[in-house]
């Protein structure tokens, strides 16, 4: 709930840099950012509602990814021109935008089905269709090709050559980037693994990529898909952090330091990998950064924007973050209070419209 309300506060302090339309575009994601809270706070999305609301753009590619098995199944040969084979890619070169579609075994493809259901339900309502699609489409790609590098490097170090002839396929380069996506959007929310090990979502794609690592280096079958898990977790968030365009405020990326690649690691470790993270920003990202500070001198006319202090900042979403935990609070204890003495579903409607008026006042302030 409080990343949501720097979320909320975020976009409340950009709606100064734009016109009508931005300010339009800004209060719709608000909305969707509070309707999606609301209905996971809800009562009512209890366990029947858990299984709702998944959208036509995510039953479309799982049908896709079920589609793709059962042609494994009924022609086998397939694999060979639809999986990312290292040593056919150069005359196969599509391989690179089908591996990632391509499941060979059913376990793998349930996991994907509900990996990409929930996480569309999850962040297309946020991002939108358009941009969910892009998303998925581009972290596919860099995380195939990223991959086909990887294998081809191997190779010439190990001099196997089963690494260059080795089926790759499968969903779980994009499902990392879901978790990276999670990260960027409500890190501080808490998530219940098995009712015992409790995780803030901020580290779920960090303990997948341990997980990863660890199979890799004890199980030598986990080439299969450790290279998709780990180049598809930087992929997804180089996209995110580099290239995903706001369509609120025509930037691109997300330059916050909560959400910088040292964040992926312990307190202890940060400041080595924020100076090894600095030189490759440096190496390969020079061009965007210099772009998103010319843009930003647009927007702003080269001034500082009104209460950009960081402290004042900081203090904004730690009162805006209180106020909205509050709010929803009091709002799923009446929901709950409604729903065992009249049975009913509804929602409070005066929760947005009080939140509204809380961050404006804090504007104002």
């Amino acid at each position: 709930c409080a990343s949501r309300a720097c979320s909320v506060l975020r976009n409340r302090k950009t709606r100064r840099r734009g016109g009508r339309e931005t300010e339009h575009a800004l209060l719709a994601q608000d909305d969707r950012l509070i309707h999606y809270t609301m209905n996971a706070a809800s009562p009512a999305s209890g366990v029947m509602g858990l299984f709702t609301g998944f959208t036509r753009l995510c039953k479309g590619l799982a049908a896709v990814l079920v589609a793709g098995y059962l042609i494994t199944l009924i022609f086998p040969f397939i694999i060979d021109y639809l999986a990312l084979i290292p040593g056919k890619t150069i005359p196969f070169a599509w391989n690179l935008l089908t591996a990632g579609y391509l499941e060979q075994s059913f376990l793998e493809l349930l996991v994907s089905v509900l990996g990409l259901l929930f996480g569309g339900k999850l962040l297309e309502p946020i991002w939108g269709s358009r941009e969910f699609l892009k998303f998925i489409v581009a972290v596919n790609f860099l995380t195939s090709l990223s991959t086909f590098i990887f294998m081809i490097l191997l190779y010439y170090v190990s001099r196997q050559e089963d690494y260059l002839y080795i089926p790759l396929s499968g969903f779980h380069g994009i499902l990392a980037g879901f978790l990276v996506a999670v990260k960027q959007i409500m890190p501080d929310q808490e998530v219940t693994a098995s009712f015992v090990l409790k995780l803030r979502a901020k580290w779920l794609s960090s303990f997948l990529v341990l997980i990863a690592i660890v199979l890799g280096l004890l199980i030598k079958e986990s080439i299969l898909f450790v290279p998709f898990i780990l180049l598809g977790t930087y992929c997804s968030w180089v996209y995110l952090r580099y290239f995903q365009r706001k369509s609120e405020t025509n930037l691109r990326g997300d330059l916050s330091d909560e959400f910088s690649f040292a964040t992926f690691f312990p307190e202890f470790l940060r400041p080595v990998v924020n100076a090894i993270a600095l030189i490759c920003e440096k190496l390969f990202c020079w061009r965007n950064l210099k772009s998103r500070e010319q843009a930003e001198g647009q927007f702003l006319g080269g001034l500082p924007l009104p209460g950009s202090d960081p402290i004042e900042a900081t203090r904004r979403r730690e009162r805006g973050a209180r106020a909205l935990e509050e709010r929803l609070s009091v709002a799923a204890k009446s929901a709950e209070l409604e729903s065992r003495d009249k049975g009913s579903k509804g929602k409070p409607d005066f929760l947005l419209s009080n939140v509204n008026q809380d961050l404006g006042a804090e504007d104002n302030v």
